[in-house]
């Protein structure tokens, strides 16, 4: 058994041998194993790339993944190699990534979950700040200075929408904001449920000019410094190393080189970074499937019950490879939605129309439901599968049953995508003519 692994629980509960072959290096292997023949060479290197720096990165720092550890600590040094997002190339900050979009972020994504999902977590919110920076920067110094303290590390990012009586109804928000002669806002009210927070020196926020009137929504960036802003933390306890805050604004002034999106423009800019937000949200739920498969995959491969491995009995075997069908397509499916969005950016030099964007939000919202159940399915299954080595916390499995506990209400709850997806099968009705 390596030697960081001691340091990982309280109680040794699986013997050496099978603990060290469940070590990243063999769960990678796994992973790769499954997808090398799905992936085009690019794609598949790229993946190798980020596995080879996690391996090292968790060798070189005697990562243990125990309770102790501070996730958000390891932020800096994946920030400097690139590795924070790759869903944009960052010309305008002098940041040129070779490999990004949609199907790379993916596969850094599929990487860095079996690392440590909680850190994944906390690296997915600061892509939600990212995003409407790199969409609306307008190259004002201050937001080009922030995007780049956002991609390169320098601080974790978050952003601001939900609200403690709104929930997931991100339109009908209570935070006002109220316009000043020189363009700047006062903002007032709170927020909630938002990861990183507590944690982020910079967060983009929405607010109304009017109470319950998402034609009057705002977009801002917030310097977390300012007079005006509180954030406690929200203790969620099945992802105990992730800070969500509760944020409450009063007279928190905001100037005008920080407003994003005045009176009006919040609302579009919310809804364009749906589709993003969504995807990546599948992509994160994907990945934790597989990083719980290949835990129970291994384990079951080895584990011996009435002197044979329990991959054998029918109980194990038939269900473990039900789930690993049901995963291997779904994966299949969202690796060609991110092709298919690559290349519509591609097409349109960098950013999608309106109305392609528009016309994307269902598939998104498919995905992010249906991978968010997978999760929760997977990970529980692939748990139960190990006994009680799936619940102890002698590996990562007890972080993935975690997050898969919330995988359906981040990102709009299950409730609100199957209202989404009624009204776009409404619509698409509508335009059959029938």
């Amino acid at each position: 058994m390596e030697e960081n692994n001691k340091k990982r629980f309280v109680t040794q509960a699986i013997n050496d041998e099978i603990l060290s072959k469940l070590s990243l290096k063999n769960r990678y292997q796994f992973l790769n194993t499954n997808l090398m023949t799905v992936l085009e060479p690019p794609e598949f290197n790229f993946l190798k790339k980020v596995q080879k720096f996690c391996m090292r990165f968790e060798k070189k720092n005697n990562i243990t993944h125990g309770p102790e550890e501070d996730v958000y600590e390891w932020i800096p040094e994946f920030g400097a190699e690139g590795y924070i997002t790759r869903s944009h190339n960052f010309d305008m900050i002098d940041i040129n990534y070779a490999e990004h979009g949609a199907t790379m972020e993916f596969m850094r994504s599929l990487a860095m979950v079996s690392f440590n999902p909680q850190y994944s977590m906390a690296g997915g919110a600061t892509i939600l700040a990212i995003n409407p920076l790199f969409e609306h920067h307008e190259n004002i110094p201050i937001r080009l200075e922030v995007l780049k303290k956002f991609v390169t590390g320098q601080t974790p990012g978050a952003i601001l929408i939900t609200e403690p009586e709104r929930g997931s109804d991100a339109v009908h928000m209570l935070t006002t904001c109220k316009e000043q002669d020189d363009g700047s806002f006062l903002l007032n009210g709170e927020k909630i449920y938002n990861t990183n927070a507590p944690k982020s020196d910079y967060v983009v926020a929405y607010a109304t000019a009017e109470q319950n009137n998402g034609n009057t929504m705002a977009q801002f960036l917030i310097d977390t410094s300012w007079d005006g802003w509180r954030c406690e933390r929200v203790s969620i306890p099945t992802v105990p190393k992730v800070y969500l805050g509760k944020e409450t604004f009063t007279n928190l002034h905001v100037p005008k080189d920080y407003v994003l999106g005045g009176v009006g423009k919040g609302r579009e800019h919310l809804f364009e970074g749906l589709v993003p937000e969504r995807i990546g949200i599948a992509v994160d739920c994907i990945s934790q499937c597989w990083s719980a498969l290949s835990h129970a995959a291994i384990y079951s491969n080895n584990r011996k019950q009435f002197n044979q491995e329990i991959l054998k009995f029918q109980g194990v075997g038939f269900l473990l490879t039900d789930l690993w069908a049901r995963l291997m397509n779904v994966t299949l499916g969202l690796l060609m939605f991110t092709k298919s969005y690559d290349s519509k950016v591609e097409k349109f030099g960098g950013s999608l129309p309106k109305n392609i964007s528009q016309a994307m939000v269902a598939s998104a919202s498919q995905f992010k439901y249906h991978a968010a159940k997978l999760s929760a399915e997977i990970c529980y299954e692939s748990a139960n599968l190990m006994g009680g080595a799936g619940v102890c916390d002698n590996t990562l499995m007890q972080d993935l049953l975690g997050i898969s506990r919330i995988a359906e209400i981040i990102g709009g709850s299950r409730q609100i995508q199957t209202y989404v997806l009624s009204m776009a099968m409404r619509q698409l009705y509508k335009m059959t003519g029938i």
